[in-house]
């Protein structure tokens, strides 16, 4: 099993995790954040910690919370991420009220993955799907990598900070599509469209835009059974992440009988010690 950390990130770094909280750098800022892994001691004091933030996520439910600023900071900021090919992705980011900030850096190194791939298969047209797509990092990935993309989520202000991306990253032409991301690939599967490249990272919980309900462990099998049916024969990759407590990569495996499938593991490494586990994930290849 494989262990993957994104290791050319200079706008991003994990300072430290532990105590159920991570200090992260995006950028020029610093924010402190939950973090339901990191189980362990802090490597440096809590004194520490407060000295380095500009801001400080409180947890007030399982689903918001505040911002506390602990220094000037402004409410939304830029970062970029340089891909394998040269070519620069611009992120915007922002403090919203999930603490989510609008990047999730462990699927740099995806991104990575998605520009080799489709550089390396060397198909005349590649067609990507992201679905679960959030901000657009893998799509931006996929389109900076000329693959004609089709990016879903089921928030619409989400696709729209997704199109804000595109824009700063000075591309165009992606496919946005708000709608629940099992229906759309049922839909696919009976038009019979394919695609040369898929990623899905889909959440523990969700719902679409009409209120369906998504839960990983009961929805998780019946997705994979229709993705892999988009896949196209020929030269296709495919991408899933798991980011849920206690999902093994063994699940991953058995969700694709008779594939070859190889699995890992995707972690931060923080700058004082410790490595802080984000998911498991699943990547198919034929080409």
């Amino acid at each position: 099993m494989l262990l993957l950390s994104p290791d050319k990130f200079p706008d991003y770094e994990l300072i430290d995790a532990g105590d159920f909280e991570k200090l992260e750098r995006f950028g020029k800022y610093i924010t402190i954040r939950p973090e339901p892994q990191a189980v362990w001691p802090r490597n440096l004091h809590d004194s520490e910690w407060e000295k380095l933030a500009h801001v400080h996520f409180e947890q007030r439910s399982s689903n918001s919370g505040t911002w506390h600023k602990l220094k000037d900071m402004p409410d939304q900021w830029y970062i970029q991420y340089a891909l394998p090919n040269g070519k620069k992705i611009t992120l915007r980011l922002g403090l919203t009220a999930f603490k989510h900030v609008g990047v999730f850096p462990e699927q740099a190194v995806n991104w990575d993955y998605i520009c080799r791939s489709l550089q390396e298969m060397k198909a005349e047209k590649p067609r990507f799907l992201n679905l679960f797509a959030y901000t657009g990092g893998a799509s931006l990935a996929a389109k900076a990598a000329g693959a004609d993309v089709t990016h879903v989520d089921s928030v619409k202000q989400v696709v729209n900070w997704a199109k804000e991306n595109q824009e700063l990253s000075q591309l165009d032409n992606i496919r946005w599509l708000v709608d629940d991301a099992l229906k759309f690939v049922k839909r696919e599967v009976r038009r019979n469209n394919r695609y040369n490249g898929i990623i899905l990272d889909p959440p523990a919980f969700g719902h679409g835009p009409e209120g369906e309900k998504w839960k990983l462990e009961e929805n998780i099998a019946e997705m994979i059974q229709n993705v892999v049916q988009l896949l196209d024969e020929q030269k296709h990759f495919l991408i899933l992440n798991a980011y849920s407590l206690g999902f093994s990569a063994l699940i991953l495996e058995n969700l694709f009988p008779g594939k070859k499938i190889e699995t890992g593991e995707l972690f931060l490494q923080a700058k004082h010690g410790s490595k802080l586990p984000l998911g498991v994930f699943g990547r198919l290849r034929n080409f």
